[in-house]
Protein backbone atom coordinates (compact mmCIF):
# COMPACT_ATOMS: atom_id res chain seq x y z
CA UNK A 1 0.00 0.00 0.00
CA UNK A 2 1.21 3.51 -0.64
CA UNK A 3 2.21 5.42 2.47
CA UNK A 4 -0.74 7.66 1.59
CA UNK A 5 -2.62 5.06 3.55
CA UNK A 6 -1.26 6.46 6.76
CA UNK A 7 -3.23 9.62 6.10
CA UNK A 8 -6.38 8.30 4.50
CA UNK A 9 -6.59 4.72 5.69
CA UNK A 10 -6.70 1.46 3.72
CA UNK A 11 -10.01 2.34 2.12
CA UNK A 12 -8.63 5.40 0.39
CA UNK A 13 -9.01 4.86 -3.32
CA UNK A 14 -5.59 6.02 -4.40
CA UNK A 15 -3.85 3.64 -6.78
CA UNK A 16 -1.25 1.01 -6.06
CA UNK A 17 1.49 3.24 -7.34
CA UNK A 18 4.61 4.90 -6.05
CA UNK A 19 3.87 8.11 -4.27
CA UNK A 20 6.60 9.31 -6.49
CA UNK A 21 4.30 8.83 -9.18
CA UNK A 22 1.92 10.95 -7.53
CA UNK A 23 1.41 10.23 -11.11
CA UNK A 24 -0.52 7.70 -12.92
CA UNK A 25 -1.06 6.22 -16.25
CA UNK A 26 -1.49 7.91 -19.48
CA UNK A 27 -4.59 8.36 -21.49
CA UNK A 28 -5.16 9.22 -25.01
CA UNK A 29 -6.76 11.00 -27.85
CA UNK A 30 -5.90 12.74 -31.11
CA UNK A 31 -4.78 16.37 -30.72
CA UNK A 32 -1.98 16.58 -28.15
CA UNK A 33 0.94 18.50 -26.87
CA UNK A 34 3.89 16.35 -25.98
CA UNK A 35 6.74 16.43 -23.53
CA UNK A 36 6.27 19.97 -22.25
CA UNK A 37 8.34 19.97 -19.11
CA UNK A 38 7.08 21.87 -16.12
CA UNK A 39 10.52 23.34 -15.67
CA UNK A 40 10.59 24.59 -19.24
CA UNK A 41 7.07 25.97 -19.06
CA UNK A 42 8.00 27.86 -15.91
CA UNK A 43 11.21 29.22 -17.39
CA UNK A 44 13.39 27.32 -14.93
CA UNK A 45 17.08 26.94 -15.72
CA UNK A 46 18.79 23.58 -15.37
CA UNK A 47 21.42 23.40 -12.65
CA UNK A 48 24.70 21.61 -13.44
CA UNK A 49 24.78 17.84 -12.99
CA UNK A 50 26.93 16.11 -10.43
CA UNK A 51 30.06 14.52 -11.87
CA UNK A 52 28.48 11.05 -12.20
CA UNK A 53 25.39 12.48 -13.88
CA UNK A 54 27.43 14.71 -16.18
CA UNK A 55 29.20 11.63 -17.50
CA UNK A 56 25.92 9.92 -18.39
CA UNK A 57 25.89 8.26 -21.78
CA UNK A 58 22.80 8.71 -23.94
CA UNK A 59 21.80 5.07 -23.57
CA UNK A 60 22.30 4.98 -19.79
CA UNK A 61 19.45 4.97 -17.34
CA UNK A 62 21.39 7.39 -15.11
CA UNK A 63 20.43 11.01 -15.38
CA UNK A 64 17.57 13.40 -14.75
CA UNK A 65 14.25 12.55 -16.37
CA UNK A 66 10.94 14.35 -16.57
CA UNK A 67 7.58 12.71 -17.11
CA UNK A 68 5.28 13.78 -19.91
CA UNK A 69 2.53 15.14 -17.69
CA UNK A 70 2.26 14.18 -14.01
CA UNK A 71 4.72 16.85 -12.81
CA UNK A 72 7.41 14.40 -11.69
CA UNK A 73 11.20 14.48 -11.92
CA UNK A 74 13.10 11.17 -11.70
CA UNK A 75 16.81 11.56 -10.88
CA UNK A 76 18.76 8.30 -11.24
CA UNK A 77 22.30 8.21 -9.87
CA UNK A 78 24.54 5.87 -7.90
CA UNK A 79 22.06 2.98 -7.81
CA UNK A 80 19.10 5.06 -6.62
CA UNK A 81 16.20 7.02 -8.05
CA UNK A 82 15.05 10.15 -6.22
CA UNK A 83 11.63 11.39 -7.22
CA UNK A 84 10.38 14.95 -7.02
CA UNK A 85 6.83 16.28 -7.36
CA UNK A 86 6.90 19.58 -9.22
CA UNK A 87 4.75 22.51 -10.25
CA UNK A 88 5.84 25.69 -11.98
CA UNK A 89 6.52 27.21 -8.54
CA UNK A 90 7.60 24.23 -6.42
CA UNK A 91 9.70 21.08 -6.27
CA UNK A 92 9.14 18.65 -3.40
CA UNK A 93 11.30 15.54 -2.78
CA UNK A 94 9.22 12.34 -2.75
CA UNK A 95 10.30 8.71 -2.43
CA UNK A 96 13.79 7.25 -2.96
CA UNK A 97 13.96 3.92 -4.81
CA UNK A 98 16.76 1.37 -4.92
CA UNK A 99 17.95 0.31 -8.38
CA UNK A 100 18.39 -3.26 -9.61
CA UNK A 101 19.10 -3.05 -13.33
CA UNK A 102 16.16 -1.17 -14.82
CA UNK A 103 13.84 -1.98 -11.91
CA UNK A 104 13.40 0.30 -8.88
CA UNK A 105 11.93 -0.67 -5.52
CA UNK A 106 11.32 0.80 -2.08
CA UNK A 107 9.33 -0.17 1.00
CA UNK A 108 5.55 0.27 0.87
CA UNK A 109 5.58 1.52 -2.72
CA UNK A 110 4.96 -0.19 -6.03
CA UNK A 111 8.11 -0.99 -8.00
CA UNK A 112 8.67 0.55 -11.42
CA UNK A 113 10.85 -0.16 -14.42
CA UNK A 114 12.46 2.21 -16.92
CA UNK A 115 13.34 1.37 -20.53
CA UNK A 116 15.73 3.82 -22.21
CA UNK A 117 16.18 4.75 -25.86
CA UNK A 118 18.71 7.57 -26.07
CA UNK A 119 17.15 10.68 -24.54
CA UNK A 120 13.66 9.18 -24.34
CA UNK A 121 12.42 6.51 -21.96
CA UNK A 122 9.27 4.83 -20.73
CA UNK A 123 8.35 4.17 -17.13
CA UNK A 124 6.03 1.37 -16.11
CA UNK A 125 4.67 1.19 -12.58
CA UNK A 126 3.86 -2.38 -11.60
CA UNK A 127 0.17 -2.71 -10.93
CA UNK A 128 -0.70 0.23 -13.17
CA UNK A 129 -1.89 0.07 -16.76
CA UNK A 130 -0.04 1.84 -19.56
CA UNK A 131 3.31 3.60 -19.45
CA UNK A 132 4.60 7.08 -18.77
CA UNK A 133 6.93 8.75 -21.18
CA UNK A 134 10.14 10.34 -19.91
CA UNK A 135 12.57 12.74 -21.52
CA UNK A 136 16.09 13.43 -20.35
CA UNK A 137 16.92 16.85 -18.91
CA UNK A 138 20.37 18.41 -18.94
CA UNK A 139 20.22 18.78 -15.18
CA UNK A 140 18.02 19.31 -12.16
CA UNK A 141 15.65 22.29 -12.36
CA UNK A 142 16.94 24.95 -9.99
CA UNK A 143 13.70 24.83 -8.02
CA UNK A 144 14.72 21.30 -6.98
CA UNK A 145 18.17 22.38 -5.75
CA UNK A 146 17.23 25.20 -3.39
CA UNK A 147 14.91 25.52 -0.40
CA UNK A 148 11.32 26.25 -1.27
CA UNK A 149 9.03 28.88 0.19
CA UNK A 150 7.27 28.15 3.48
CA UNK A 151 4.34 29.55 5.42
CA UNK A 152 0.58 29.60 4.81
CA UNK A 153 0.82 31.56 1.55
CA UNK A 154 3.37 29.10 0.10
CA UNK A 155 1.03 26.24 1.07
CA UNK A 156 -1.90 27.94 -0.63
CA UNK A 157 0.05 28.81 -3.78
CA UNK A 158 1.39 25.28 -4.31
CA UNK A 159 -2.01 23.72 -3.68
CA UNK A 160 -3.80 26.08 -6.07
CA UNK A 161 -1.07 25.83 -8.73
CA UNK A 162 -0.98 22.04 -8.72
CA UNK A 163 -4.71 21.92 -9.39
CA UNK A 164 -4.45 24.67 -12.02
CA UNK A 165 -1.73 22.77 -13.90
CA UNK A 166 -3.10 19.23 -13.62
CA UNK A 167 -6.83 19.00 -12.86
CA UNK A 168 -8.69 18.08 -16.09
CA UNK A 169 -12.33 18.76 -15.17
CA UNK A 170 -12.77 22.44 -14.25
CA UNK A 171 -14.68 23.24 -17.43
CA UNK A 172 -16.86 20.14 -17.21
CA UNK A 173 -17.75 20.99 -13.60
CA UNK A 174 -18.31 24.69 -14.29
CA UNK A 175 -15.54 25.82 -11.90
CA UNK A 176 -13.51 29.00 -12.55
CA UNK A 177 -10.28 28.13 -10.74
CA UNK A 178 -8.85 31.64 -11.19
CA UNK A 179 -11.93 33.00 -9.44
CA UNK A 180 -11.33 30.53 -6.61
CA UNK A 181 -7.82 31.94 -6.20
CA UNK A 182 -9.13 35.50 -6.20
CA UNK A 183 -11.70 34.60 -3.55
CA UNK A 184 -9.48 32.72 -1.11
CA UNK A 185 -5.89 33.95 -1.47
CA UNK A 186 -6.54 37.35 0.19
CA UNK A 187 -7.66 35.45 3.30
CA UNK A 188 -4.29 33.74 3.71
CA UNK A 189 -2.31 35.77 6.26
CA UNK A 190 1.10 34.88 7.76
CA UNK A 191 -0.52 34.16 11.12
CA UNK A 192 -3.37 32.05 9.73
CA UNK A 193 -3.94 29.06 12.01
CA UNK A 194 -3.59 25.49 10.79
CA UNK A 195 -7.27 24.87 11.40
CA UNK A 196 -8.29 27.89 9.37
CA UNK A 197 -5.86 27.03 6.55
CA UNK A 198 -7.13 23.47 6.40
CA UNK A 199 -10.75 24.64 6.26
CA UNK A 200 -9.87 27.09 3.50
CA UNK A 201 -8.16 24.48 1.30
CA UNK A 202 -11.00 22.03 1.85
CA UNK A 203 -13.54 24.70 0.91
CA UNK A 204 -11.67 25.33 -2.35
CA UNK A 205 -12.03 21.75 -3.60
CA UNK A 206 -15.35 20.75 -2.06
CA UNK A 207 -17.41 22.21 -4.96
CA UNK A 208 -15.58 19.86 -7.35
CA UNK A 209 -17.53 16.94 -5.86
CA UNK A 210 -14.61 14.71 -6.80
CA UNK A 211 -13.73 11.64 -4.73
CA UNK A 212 -10.16 11.80 -6.07
CA UNK A 213 -9.55 15.14 -4.36
CA UNK A 214 -8.49 15.15 -0.74
CA UNK A 215 -6.25 16.75 1.85
CA UNK A 216 -4.99 15.23 5.10
CA UNK A 217 -2.86 16.39 8.01
CA UNK A 218 -0.72 14.37 10.44
CA UNK A 219 -3.15 14.61 13.36
CA UNK A 220 -5.65 12.57 11.34
CA UNK A 221 -7.94 15.37 10.15
CA UNK A 222 -8.85 14.99 6.52
CA UNK A 223 -11.24 16.15 3.84
CA UNK A 224 -12.24 13.93 0.94
CA UNK A 225 -14.49 15.01 -1.88
CA UNK A 226 -17.49 13.01 -3.00
CA UNK A 227 -20.20 13.42 -5.61
CA UNK A 228 -23.27 14.98 -3.97
CA UNK A 229 -25.93 12.42 -3.15
CA UNK A 230 -23.46 9.54 -2.80
CA UNK A 231 -21.56 7.97 0.09
CA UNK A 232 -17.82 7.35 0.11
CA UNK A 233 -17.02 3.64 0.60
CA UNK A 234 -15.31 3.26 3.95
CA UNK A 235 -15.09 0.75 6.78
CA UNK A 236 -18.22 2.13 8.44
CA UNK A 237 -20.34 1.67 5.32
CA UNK A 238 -18.95 -1.81 4.71
CA UNK A 239 -19.57 -2.86 8.30
CA UNK A 240 -23.17 -1.73 7.94
CA UNK A 241 -23.98 -3.17 4.53
CA UNK A 242 -22.18 -6.49 4.34
CA UNK A 243 -24.36 -8.09 7.05
CA UNK A 244 -27.39 -6.55 5.38
CA UNK A 245 -26.48 -8.15 2.03
CA UNK A 246 -25.87 -11.51 3.63
CA UNK A 247 -29.16 -11.44 5.52
CA UNK A 248 -31.33 -9.91 2.79
CA UNK A 249 -30.02 -11.18 -0.53
CA UNK A 250 -28.00 -14.28 0.28
CA UNK A 251 -30.06 -15.41 3.28
CA UNK A 252 -29.10 -18.98 4.10
CA UNK A 253 -26.52 -19.30 1.30
CA UNK A 254 -22.93 -19.67 2.52
CA UNK A 255 -20.81 -16.58 1.78
CA UNK A 256 -17.03 -17.11 1.92
CA UNK A 257 -14.45 -14.31 2.19
CA UNK A 258 -11.06 -14.29 0.49
CA UNK A 259 -8.10 -11.96 -0.04
CA UNK A 260 -8.19 -10.18 3.33
CA UNK A 261 -11.96 -9.79 3.09
CA UNK A 262 -11.74 -7.82 -0.17
CA UNK A 263 -13.46 -10.56 -2.18
CA UNK A 264 -16.43 -12.72 -1.26
CA UNK A 265 -18.29 -15.49 -3.07
CA UNK A 266 -21.48 -17.51 -2.76
CA UNK A 267 -23.07 -20.08 -5.04
CA UNK A 268 -26.80 -19.50 -5.32
CA UNK A 269 -29.45 -22.05 -6.24
CA UNK A 270 -29.67 -22.74 -9.97
CA UNK A 271 -25.88 -22.61 -10.42
CA UNK A 272 -25.74 -18.81 -10.20
CA UNK A 273 -22.52 -17.39 -8.78
CA UNK A 274 -22.38 -14.25 -6.64
CA UNK A 275 -18.99 -12.49 -6.62
CA UNK A 276 -18.56 -9.43 -4.41
CA UNK A 277 -15.42 -7.26 -4.83
CA UNK A 278 -14.97 -4.29 -2.48
CA UNK A 279 -11.47 -3.22 -3.58
CA UNK A 280 -8.76 -3.86 -6.11
CA UNK A 281 -5.94 -3.74 -3.59
CA UNK A 282 -5.01 -5.11 -0.18
CA UNK A 283 -5.35 -8.76 -1.22
CA UNK A 284 -1.95 -9.89 0.05
CA UNK A 285 -1.25 -7.37 2.79
CA UNK A 286 1.89 -6.01 1.12
CA UNK A 287 2.37 -3.31 -1.50
CA UNK A 288 3.53 -5.57 -4.28
CA UNK A 289 1.52 -6.08 -7.45
CA UNK A 290 2.86 -9.59 -8.09
CA UNK A 291 1.86 -10.72 -4.60
CA UNK A 292 -1.56 -9.13 -5.05
CA UNK A 293 -2.04 -10.83 -8.41
CA UNK A 294 -1.00 -14.18 -6.98
CA UNK A 295 -3.63 -13.89 -4.23
CA UNK A 296 -6.26 -12.79 -6.76
CA UNK A 297 -5.49 -15.76 -8.99
CA UNK A 298 -5.56 -18.23 -6.11
CA UNK A 299 -8.93 -16.83 -5.06
CA UNK A 300 -10.47 -16.97 -8.54
CA UNK A 301 -9.10 -20.47 -9.12
CA UNK A 302 -11.17 -21.60 -6.11
CA UNK A 303 -14.26 -19.63 -7.08
CA UNK A 304 -14.81 -20.00 -10.81
CA UNK A 305 -16.66 -23.17 -11.72
CA UNK A 306 -17.13 -24.49 -15.27
CA UNK A 307 -20.78 -25.34 -14.71
CA UNK A 308 -22.01 -21.87 -13.71
CA UNK A 309 -25.19 -20.81 -15.42
CA UNK A 310 -24.78 -17.12 -14.62
CA UNK A 311 -22.71 -14.75 -12.50
CA UNK A 312 -23.59 -11.67 -10.44
CA UNK A 313 -20.65 -9.32 -9.80
CA UNK A 314 -21.43 -6.91 -6.96
CA UNK A 315 -19.36 -3.69 -7.03
CA UNK A 316 -21.78 -1.38 -5.23
CA UNK A 317 -19.23 -0.79 -2.49
CA UNK A 318 -15.80 -0.66 -4.07
CA UNK A 319 -13.02 1.69 -3.02
CA UNK A 320 -10.86 1.14 -6.10
CA UNK A 321 -7.17 0.32 -6.15
CA UNK A 322 -5.10 -1.08 -9.01
CA UNK A 323 -6.43 -0.71 -12.55
CA UNK A 324 -4.22 -3.61 -13.59
CA UNK A 325 -5.76 -5.91 -10.98
CA UNK A 326 -9.14 -4.84 -12.33
CA UNK A 327 -8.07 -5.89 -15.84
CA UNK A 328 -6.68 -9.11 -14.36
CA UNK A 329 -10.11 -9.86 -12.95
CA UNK A 330 -11.72 -9.01 -16.30
CA UNK A 331 -9.32 -11.44 -17.99
CA UNK A 332 -11.10 -14.29 -16.19
CA UNK A 333 -14.34 -13.53 -18.05
CA UNK A 334 -13.24 -13.89 -21.67
CA UNK A 335 -11.55 -16.29 -24.05
CA UNK A 336 -10.49 -13.59 -26.52
CA UNK A 337 -8.92 -10.13 -26.19
CA UNK A 338 -11.14 -7.05 -26.16
CA UNK A 339 -10.64 -3.29 -25.89
CA UNK A 340 -10.88 -1.81 -22.39
CA UNK A 341 -10.46 1.97 -22.66
CA UNK A 342 -8.19 4.82 -23.71
CA UNK A 343 -6.16 6.66 -21.10
CA UNK A 344 -4.47 10.06 -21.31
CA UNK A 345 -3.14 12.73 -18.92
CA UNK A 346 -2.89 16.51 -18.90
CA UNK A 347 0.64 17.46 -19.97
CA UNK A 348 0.80 21.24 -20.44
CA UNK A 349 0.46 23.43 -17.33
CA UNK A 350 -0.56 26.38 -19.49
CA UNK A 351 -3.11 24.59 -21.67
CA UNK A 352 -5.95 22.63 -20.08
CA UNK A 353 -6.82 21.09 -23.46
CA UNK A 354 -3.38 19.49 -23.96
CA UNK A 355 -3.01 15.79 -23.13
CA UNK A 356 -0.58 12.94 -23.68
CA UNK A 357 -1.34 10.75 -26.70
CA UNK A 358 -4.16 8.31 -25.86
CA UNK A 359 -2.95 4.87 -24.85
CA UNK A 360 -5.32 2.03 -25.73
CA UNK A 361 -5.62 -0.67 -23.06
CA UNK A 362 -6.98 -4.18 -23.60
CA UNK A 363 -8.26 -7.14 -21.62
CA UNK A 364 -6.26 -10.26 -22.43
CA UNK A 365 -7.63 -13.75 -21.67
CA UNK A 366 -6.07 -15.35 -18.61
CA UNK A 367 -3.70 -18.18 -19.46
CA UNK A 368 -3.51 -21.31 -17.36
CA UNK A 369 -6.47 -20.37 -15.15
CA UNK A 370 -10.18 -21.19 -15.23
CA UNK A 371 -12.39 -18.62 -16.93
CA UNK A 372 -16.10 -17.91 -17.13
CA UNK A 373 -17.53 -16.69 -20.44
CA UNK A 374 -21.27 -16.89 -19.77
CA UNK A 375 -23.82 -14.21 -18.91
CA UNK A 376 -22.97 -11.63 -16.24
CA UNK A 377 -25.03 -9.07 -14.37
CA UNK A 378 -23.06 -6.33 -12.62
CA UNK A 379 -24.47 -4.46 -9.62
CA UNK A 380 -23.32 -0.83 -9.65
CA UNK A 381 -23.80 2.20 -7.40
CA UNK A 382 -22.53 5.56 -6.22
CA UNK A 383 -20.17 4.04 -3.63
CA UNK A 384 -18.23 2.35 -6.43
CA UNK A 385 -15.24 4.32 -7.64
CA UNK A 386 -11.81 4.43 -9.25
CA UNK A 387 -10.60 0.96 -10.30
CA UNK A 388 -14.08 -0.31 -9.48
CA UNK A 389 -15.27 1.93 -12.31
CA UNK A 390 -12.45 1.24 -14.76
CA UNK A 391 -13.28 -2.46 -14.37
CA UNK A 392 -16.91 -1.71 -15.23
CA UNK A 393 -15.87 0.45 -18.18
CA UNK A 394 -13.59 -2.29 -19.53
CA UNK A 395 -16.28 -4.95 -19.19
CA UNK A 396 -18.66 -2.88 -21.32
CA UNK A 397 -16.76 -4.22 -24.34
CA UNK A 398 -16.96 -7.90 -23.36
CA UNK A 399 -19.08 -10.29 -25.39
CA UNK A 400 -21.64 -11.08 -24.19
CA UNK A 401 -21.82 -7.63 -22.60
CA UNK A 402 -22.69 -7.67 -18.89
CA UNK A 403 -26.00 -6.05 -17.93
CA UNK A 404 -25.55 -3.29 -15.37
CA UNK A 405 -28.20 -3.01 -12.65
CA UNK A 406 -28.44 -0.37 -9.92
CA UNK A 407 -27.34 3.26 -9.98
CA UNK A 408 -24.61 5.40 -11.56
CA UNK A 409 -21.08 4.78 -10.36
CA UNK A 410 -19.20 7.56 -8.53
CA UNK A 411 -17.57 9.11 -11.62
CA UNK A 412 -13.82 9.16 -10.78
CA UNK A 413 -11.48 7.16 -13.00
CA UNK A 414 -8.07 8.84 -12.98
CA UNK A 415 -5.10 7.71 -10.98
CA UNK A 416 -4.19 10.28 -8.36
CA UNK A 417 -1.20 12.58 -8.04
CA UNK A 418 -0.10 12.20 -4.44
CA UNK A 419 1.62 15.33 -3.16
CA UNK A 420 3.12 16.97 -0.08
CA UNK A 421 2.75 20.63 0.90
CA UNK A 422 5.56 22.77 2.39
CA UNK A 423 4.09 22.27 5.89
CA UNK A 424 4.07 18.46 5.52
CA UNK A 425 0.37 18.08 4.76
CA UNK A 426 -0.58 15.65 1.99
CA UNK A 427 -3.11 16.05 -0.76
CA UNK A 428 -4.23 14.31 -3.92
CA UNK A 429 -5.78 15.25 -7.23
CA UNK A 430 -6.55 13.51 -10.54
CA UNK A 431 -4.89 14.41 -13.84
CA UNK A 432 -6.20 11.82 -16.32
CA UNK A 433 -9.20 10.99 -18.46
CA UNK A 434 -10.49 7.52 -19.31
CA UNK A 435 -12.29 7.37 -22.65
CA UNK A 436 -14.43 4.75 -24.35
CA UNK A 437 -13.84 3.50 -27.89
CA UNK A 438 -16.25 6.16 -29.18
CA UNK A 439 -14.48 8.78 -27.03
CA UNK A 440 -17.06 9.12 -24.27
CA UNK A 441 -16.05 10.10 -20.75
CA UNK A 442 -17.99 9.13 -17.61
CA UNK A 443 -16.04 11.38 -15.26
CA UNK A 444 -18.28 13.34 -12.92
CA UNK A 445 -21.58 11.61 -13.64
CA UNK A 446 -20.42 7.99 -13.48
CA UNK A 447 -21.35 5.00 -15.61
CA UNK A 448 -25.14 4.63 -15.75
CA UNK A 449 -26.90 1.28 -15.29
CA UNK A 450 -28.85 -0.47 -18.03
CA UNK A 451 -31.62 -1.12 -15.51
CA UNK A 452 -32.03 1.44 -12.76
CA UNK A 453 -33.02 0.23 -9.30
CA UNK A 454 -32.59 1.66 -5.79
CA UNK A 455 -29.27 0.85 -4.11
CA UNK A 456 -29.21 0.75 -0.31
CA UNK A 457 -31.65 3.65 0.00
CA UNK A 458 -33.41 4.33 3.32
CA UNK A 459 -36.59 2.89 1.84
CA UNK A 460 -34.75 -0.27 0.75
CA UNK A 461 -33.13 -0.72 4.14
CA UNK A 462 -36.39 -0.08 5.99
CA UNK A 463 -38.19 -2.67 3.88
CA UNK A 464 -35.27 -5.09 4.24
CA UNK A 465 -34.99 -5.64 0.49
CA UNK A 466 -32.28 -5.52 -2.16
CA UNK A 467 -33.98 -4.62 -5.43
CA UNK A 468 -30.79 -4.61 -7.50
CA UNK A 469 -29.87 -8.14 -6.41
CA UNK A 470 -33.41 -9.37 -6.97
CA UNK A 471 -33.42 -7.95 -10.50
CA UNK A 472 -30.01 -9.49 -11.27
CA UNK A 473 -31.24 -12.89 -10.13
CA UNK A 474 -34.36 -12.53 -12.25
CA UNK A 475 -32.31 -11.68 -15.35
CA UNK A 476 -30.07 -14.71 -14.93
CA UNK A 477 -32.79 -17.23 -14.11
CA UNK A 478 -35.44 -16.22 -16.64
CA UNK A 479 -36.03 -18.59 -19.50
Amino acid sequence: MPTWDGVFGPWFAGRLEPRLVGMDLQKFRPGRRQLLAVGVAAGLVAAPLSAPLAATAAASIDGVWQTDGYGVIVAVDNGKAQLYSTTSISCTPAAVFRQDGNRFTTKDEQAFTVQVKRDQATMHVEGNVGDKRLRRLEGMPRSCTRPGATGPLAVFDQFWTDYAENYPFFQAKGIDWNAVRAQYRPRVKPDLSDDALFDLLAAMIKPLGDAHTAIGIPDGRRFMGVRPGTTFPDEVLEAKLRPYIEQTALKAVKFTSYAHDRIGYAELPGRIGYLRVIAFLGYSGIADYNAELNTLNQTLDKILKPNLRGLIIDLRINGGGSDQLALDLASRFTDKPFFAYFKRARNDPQDASAFTPPQPLFVQPAKGHPTYTGPIVMLTGGSQLSAGETFTQAMMNRAPRPIRVGENTQGVFSDTLQRKLPNGWRYILPNEEFRTLNWKSYDGRGIPPDIRTPVFTPAELAAHRDSAFTEALRLLTRK
